[in-house]
């Protein structure tokens, strides 16, 4: 990105921080991020980090905006309905900063194509799925090809959000294991979520990103935040890395992707 558009206008209240300046900025336009997901988390996510000058962004998501989408996954609006959301989402974030090259796949991040995907080179990987299955193989991807991951996840009222530096903290295995079985735990679907919840847990996976590229701030590393908006409380729950973790740990039983892995 060319040194005027470091020192564009719109990045002028970020680079008056002590953490950013000029250098700062500098790193977030050479720096390249994944966001898996263009829903609920991803809309905050992907206008946050695309306002921010993120220098190459890709995100992908396999699905069309449905109605029942809008009132949370504010990147798409009325008229996108039965649009793919990587279009509807392209369109509004180009909008938002033609200084930042943005890259739109109508993919599903799979087995498949999980390791392809992340030996293009990935500064961060950002989970911005719903479902644990998508989580698990997030996480793992992120582990296996030793890319920092930044997770999310919310329902009902409740968000959660911890970040991942493979071989040096938890991983989202360490904490949750393996994915439940199919049906046991209720989707937002089932059981429900306020279209802001996905907005709070978004923009905080948002500001990792930027605090990990900066190389600022301390980090959710061992680290879960945990927020019940309902009540009006966040509390932060240490967690630690698990030496029988089986991606992470010493003697890791995953050291590739399967999908009996993932219950797909």
């Amino acid at each position: 990105m060319r040194k005027s558009h470091l020192a564009a206008p719109r990045y002028e209240r970020q680079n008056l921080l002590p953490e950013f300046g000029d250098r700062g900025q500098a790193r977030l336009s050479g720096s390249r991020v994944l966001v898996v997901g263009a829903g609920g988390l991803g809309s905050p996510v992907l206008l946050y980090l695309v306002a921010a000058g993120i220098g190459r962004i890709t995100f992908m998501d396999p699905d069309v905006v449905d109605e029942s989408n809008l009132h949370r996954q504010i990147l798409h609006l009325t008229p996108d309905i039965g649009r793919p959301k990587v279009d509807s989402a392209l369109e509004k974030l180009s909008r938002l900063n033609p200084l930042v090259a943005i890259d739109a796949r109508n993919d599903r991040f799979s087995v498949e194509n999980a390791m392809h995907i992340l030996s293009e080179g990935y500064d961060i990987i950002v989970d911005a799925t719903d479902g644990f299955e998508n989580k698990f193989l997030v996480n793992d991807a992120a582990v296996l090809s030793n890319t920092p991951l930044v997770c999310g996840g919310v329902l009902g009222w409740e968000g959660q959000v911890m970040s991942v530096l493979p071989a040096r903290s938890a991983c989202y295995r360490c904490l949750f294991g393996s994915p439940p079985a199919p049906g046991s735990v209720p989707t937002p679907a089932q059981a429900g979520l306020i279209g802001t919840a996905p907005a709070v847990v978004g923009s905080l996976q948002a500001t990792e990103v930027i605090k990990l590229l900066l190389k600022k701030g301390r980090l959710l590393l061992d680290r879960l935040m945990v927020m019940d908006l309902l009540v009006g409380e966040i509390r932060t729950i240490e967690v630690h890395r698990d030496t029988s973790c089986p991606v992470c740990g010493e003697a890791p039983k995953i050291t590739s992707l399967v999908k009996e892995n993932y219950n797909h």
